[in-house]
């Protein structure tokens, strides 16, 4: 590896999934500016808005999206204007 081109200050950080408030450690060294207590310890927290434990390809939960159901009501909008 190159020398000098990696960041410093690698440390425990807290990354919380806020739809179903799962909270994992690891390390980082993305700054933040709040902290989250996690089993009794303080930790620097990073907020996320979706990760594995809430994404649909990991969870097995994916969602349809009825798209032939969209092309017809769109239609009978379109035709409705004409």
């Amino acid at each position: 590896m190159k020398k000098g081109i990696h960041p410093e200050g690698y440390r425990l950080v807290a990354f919380k999934d806020m739809s179903n408030e799962n909270v994992f450690i690891t390390r980082s060294c993305a700054k933040t500016r709040e902290e989250i207590e996690f089993e009794g310890v303080k930790y620097p927290l990073i907020k996320l808005e979706i990760s594995n434990t809430s994404h649909p390809f990991y969870t097995g939960q994916m969602k349809l999206v009825d798209t032939a159901g969209m092309v017809e009501k769109f239609n009978r909008r379109y035709k409705k204007n004409k």
